[in-house]
């Protein structure tokens, strides 16, 4: 059983050119934002997902909810697979099983 971690090249660092600005709304652009502007993050155990084409659908149907954004999966074949997301807000877990159905997969409780 091979276990594969899939980086999907996005980061939480502060971007070269200083801050996206306040309009952005990720918390780079002003020093002094309050920590609740922060995203939320959730760990998500996800069953079924087998290969890169596993990870991109899940991704991809995570990432179509709104305030939602995928930004680590560690695939775990055989086993359930743990996807990290950022969300501006509490995270629907209603909304965030469908998604994962909707991909073809199962969301583990």
């Amino acid at each position: 059983m091979t276990e594969q971690r899939i980086e999907l090249g996005l980061s939480a660092s502060t971007p070269a050119s200083g801050g996206c600005g306040d309009a952005c709304g990720c918390g780079h652009g002003a020093a002094a934002s309050a920590p609740s502007s922060r995203p939320a993050t959730d760990e998500l155990r996800v069953e079924g997902m087998t290969c890169d084409h596993c990870v991109r659908a899940v991704t991809e149907e995570l990432s179509a909810l709104d305030g939602v954004e995928v930004f680590d999966v560690e695939l775990h074949v055989g086993g359930a697979s743990i996807v990290r997301i950022a969300s501006t807000g509490a995270a629907d877990e209603t909304a965030l099983a469908g998604a994962i159905d909707e991909a073809g997969y199962t969301l583990a409780r």
